[in-house]
């Protein structure tokens, strides 16, 4: 099974973020969610990234490579969000990750690396009319990654919710929620070898 490492959004380390967890943990998977807030959660998305801007994104970022640093290479890294940043760095720049899931979030390649590693399966999920998503670069960067990776996969779910996979919100979107999940899991059982379970709440 795989050992992961989840990164939340810019609300914080809220209940639908351990809800995520706790359902790859169903299919056997070790996750840790490290909180980069210090406890804080925000109701509003943009009272989080207001939070996240007054701390410095470069500081969260670091701070999530410093707590890679406590675990083993071999890594899955999975991001939400303003989790991308910590989780798409690790991904590219750590020796002996396993793969990476980017959610509602994608940077541009040239940031942590020109090319993507080649044995590194990486999913990137985002809503197709999320202006978060799509109209701030993060698709087109996105597209990119999908077109010259191999093994890369750009899922574009329909819907305008930027955080649609996390239970505790608004945004929340069951179908959508359930197909993330899903492609999740049978790319952590490609990474693995063996069978991840199956993909419910």
């Amino acid at each position: 099974m795989a050992n992961i490492l989840l990164f939340h959004h810019a609300q914080g380390l809220t209940p639908g973020m351990d809800a995520f967890a706790d359902v790859l943990r169903g299919a056997g998977h070790t996750v840790t969610v490290p909180d980069l807030y210090d406890g804080h959660t925000f109701i509003g998305l943009a009272d989080g990234v207001a939070y996240a801007q007054e701390i410095g994104l470069d500081t969260i970022e670091e701070l999530g490579v410093r707590i890679a640093n406590r675990f083993p290479q071999e890594m899955v890294y999975i991001g939400f969000s303003l989790g991308v940043i910590p989780a798409q760095r690790l991904a590219q720049t750590r020796p002996g990750a396993r793969g990476a899931v980017l959610i509602s979030a994608c940077l541009p390649l040239g940031i942590y690396g020109d090319t993507w590693p080649a044995d590194v399966p990486v999913q990137i999920h985002g809503m197709d009319a999320d202006e978060e998503f799509v109209d701030s670069g993060d698709l087109d960067a996105a597209k990119n990654l999908a077109a010259s990776t191999p093994d890369a996969e750009l899922f574009l779910h329909p819907g305008a919710s930027h955080l649609f996979a996390d239970i505790s919100l608004p945004d929340y979107d069951p179908e959508q929620a359930f197909a993330l999940t899903r492609a999740v899991l049978e790319m952590l059982d490609r990474a693995d070898g063996g069978p991840a379970g199956p993909a419910g709440e």
